[in-house]
C-alpha cells in the first residue's frame, strides 16, 4: 500500500520529523511517501501556483512514478490538496483519505483561519530573522512545550530551502480561495482535528462528518500540527479507522 504525505502552508517533507518513521513501524510492508508542495521543499526555487487545483495537478505529475492506487495523508493546505486531488481523481486513483487539520470553503472564512492567527501568520511570513520567526511558527503550530532541537531544525531547514515571500503569498491566496465541489469523492475518509488548534477552528473538519457522514475524531488538547504533537494518537486513529 502505497502512501502519499502532503504538508501545509510554507511546510516541507523534513516538517514531518519522525512521523514517517512511526508510521513506517506501525504499518509494516506500507510505503511512505514524504511529497513536497510546489515552492517548498525539494521544489523550493519553482513558484507556487496560487491555486488548489493548480498545486494538485503539480503534485499528481509529481507522484507519477509511484504506482497507484495512493492512500493520502495530509495537513492543513495538503489536505486541500488532497480533497481537491479526491475529487478529481480517477477511478481507483485514490483509496483511502485522511485529512488532519483541515479547511474549506464549506466553512466560514473566521474559523477557517481565526482572527488572532490572521495577522501573525503575516507578521511571522514577512520576518527576516529566520530563527526567530521558526520558533515563533512552531509555538503557533504546536501545543507541546518547546523544543529547542526541533527549534534548531526548522531554522536549518529554511536556511537550506526557503520559502520565499511570494511562495507564501501564493500558498496563502490558494488556500482561502479553496472550496470543494459538493459531490463526495469517497465513501468514507478520516478527518483528524484537534480543539487546541489556533489556527483553524476543529469545526472546519467536523462539516466534512455532518455533509459527508465521514468519520471524526477530535483530539481535546493538540495544535494544528498534531502529528507532531500526539504523533501516536494519530497512528491509532488511522490504524482503528483503516479496512482490515
Amino acid at each position: 500500500m502505497h502512501w502519499i504525505l502532503l504538508r501545509g502552508l510554507t511546510r516541507e517533507q523534513s516538517h514531518w520529523g519522525s512521523f514517517s518513521r512511526r508510521l513506517e513501524e506501525a504499518f509494516p510492508g506500507h510505503q511512505f511517501h514524504l511529497v513536497d508542495l510546489p515552492g517548498t521543499g525539494v521544489h523550493f526555487k519553482e513558484p507556487s501556483p496560487d491555486r488548489i487545483a493548480e498545486i494538485r495537478e503539480k503534485v499528481r505529475h509529481n507522484v507519477g512514478h509511484i504506482p497507484a492506487p495512493y492512500n493520502l495523508i495530509a495537513l492543513s493546505m495538503g489536505g486541500m490538496v488532497a480533497l481537491d486531488w479526491a475529487q478529481h481523481a480517477t477511478e481507483g486513483e485514490i483509496q483511502n483519505l485522511v485529512l488532519i487539520n483541515t479547511s474549506s470553503g464549506f466553512s466560514l472564512p473566521w474559523r477557517r483561519m481565526r482572527p488572532g492567527a490572521w495577522p501573525r501568520i503575516i507578521r511571522l511570513l514577512a520576518r527576516r530573522e529566520l530563527f526567530d520567526r521558526e520558533a515563533d511558527i512552531l509555538r503557533l503550530t504546536s501545543n507541546r512545550p518547546v523544543d529547542l532541537d526541533v527549534m534548531k531544525h526548522w531554522y536549518s531547514i529554511q536556511r537550506q530551502r526557503p520559502v520565499s515571500y511570494a511562495n507564501a503569498y501564493a500558498q496563502m491566496k490558494a488556500a482561502m480561495a479553496y472550496k470543494p465541489l459538493p459531490q463526495r469523492p469517497l465513501p468514507n475518509a478520516l478527518v483528524l482535528a484537534s480543539k487546541g488548534d489556533r489556527i483553524v477552528h476543529w469545526n472546519c473538519s467536523k462539516v466534512f462528518e455532518q455533509r459527508w457522514q465521514w468519520t471524526l475524531k477530535v483530539h481535546s488538547s493538540a495544535g494544528h500540527d498534531l502529528p507532531m504533537d500526539d504523533p501516536e494518537w494519530v497512528i491509532q486513529q488511522i490504524k482503528n479507522w483503516l479496512p482490515k
